[in-house]
């Protein structure tokens, strides 16, 4: 396993910027996660890493040793696309050995390698079935198996799970992590989707029109978010615009356009934002910290959506200037009707103070 340094790099297409004075250090071992909608930059950044863009401007190192123009096959990467690019003429057997034949290994060090990397896999009984007499999930496992199977210094995953279904997508994403802690593997995985983000990586990048937007843990970009884009990037949130009308050591209180106030501790704040009286917030609230009761922040709205999911019932609450998400989850409580009233207690720690 090696550690991957980018350093001030730039990729332009033209007139175009996919990625603008990029800079990030990624550990040895760890799960990375590049995070962002189409067009962010985020595959641009993984094509440079694995050299097949060379950035405008700016360095790459594996540990210390500059990539920046090495070509692909020198780096020692595995690669998963997202098309998963198998040959569907070979066995399962034969799509995994493919690189350790280029490579010249002896036929009995394929086969060993080829059988270790089967069975790390879950793919013991398919080594001779073609291609196309496997499910997407069994694909996507021979793809991540030939990757795995040269002992590359890096793993890069580009969206691999984007052509599966939302279950197969789980049982996947929880067998790709298994076998990254396993290998100890370095590795780098680019997705859209939050979820896959928040329950896989060790620290995920969040991408926004070629720039990093924030770097963190999961924990640290969903309840420490630098700015607007990410608070509604990750996850669901609630963002009301309001005016600090008062602030002390402990407390921020924000004043909306027609007068609601509500109170949040200081701490739960931006480090972007500046705590002056009568500066314009944005107050972050995630639905699922919302309660159906009276407390710190109490307000009565009126339901205007209602949709039970199982795990979590998920109302829309309107009030005369912005409506709010809320989601109660595991509740026995029978549901409310939209048209009813509610009273919602938004706790001092549920407001997160975002500047502009």
């Amino acid at each position: 396993m090696r550690s991957v340094k980018i350093e001030n790099v730039s990729k332009q297409f033209g007139q175009v910027h996919g990625v603008k004075n990029l800079s990030l250090d990624i550990k040895a071992g760890e799960f990375f996660t590049f995070l962002g909608p189409s067009g962010c930059g985020k595959t641009t950044t993984l094509r440079m890493i694995a050299g097949f863009y060379y950035p405008t401007a700016g360095k790459i190192l594996f540990d210390d040793q500059d990539v920046t123009r090495l070509q692909p096959n020198k780096r020692n990467i595995g690669m998963v696309f997202q098309n998963y690019a198998l040959f569907p003429h070979m066995t399962v057997d034969e799509n995994i050995a493919f690189g350790l034949q280029v490579r010249k290994l002896t036929k009995s060090e394929i086969k060993q390698k080829v059988d270790r990397i089967r069975g790390l896999v879950h793919l013991d009984p398919y080594g001779n079935r073609k291609i196309n007499e496997l499910s997407g999930g069994q694909q996507q496992r021979v793809a991540l198996a030939r990757a795995l199977v040269i002992e590359p210094d890096i793993l890069l995953l580009d969206e691999p799970l984007s052509n599966l279904d939302a279950k197969l997508r789980e049982e996947t994403r929880i067998e790709i992590k298994r076998i990254q802690s396993e290998l100890g593997v370095t590795t780098i995985y680019v997705t859209h989707d939050q979820m896959e983000a928040m329950a896989m990586s060790d620290r995920i990048m969040v991408m926004e029109n070629g720039y990093i937007k924030q770097i963190g843990t999961p924990q640290e970009v969903y309840h420490r978010p630098l700015s607007r884009f990410v608070a509604n990037f990750i996850g669901e949130t609630n963002l009301i615009e309001a005016t600090i009308d008062a602030i002390d050591d402990e407390y921020i209180q924000a004043k909306t356009a027609n007068g609601l106030v509500l109170t949040g501790r200081k701490h739960q704040s931006s480090l972007t934002l500046s705590h002056m009286i009568g500066d314009k917030v944005f107050i972050s609230i995630r639905p699922e910290s919302i309660h159906l009761d009276k407390g710190d922040n109490t307000l009565t709205g009126k339901i205007s959506f209602v949709e039970f999911t199982g795990i979590s019932v998920n109302y829309i609450v309107d009030f005369h200037e912005f409506s709010l998400k809320v989601m109660i989850v595991n509740s026995s409580d029978s549901l409310k009707k939209i048209g009813e009233d509610i009273t919602l207690n938004i706790p001092y720690d549920a407001l997160y103070f975002l500047g502009e």
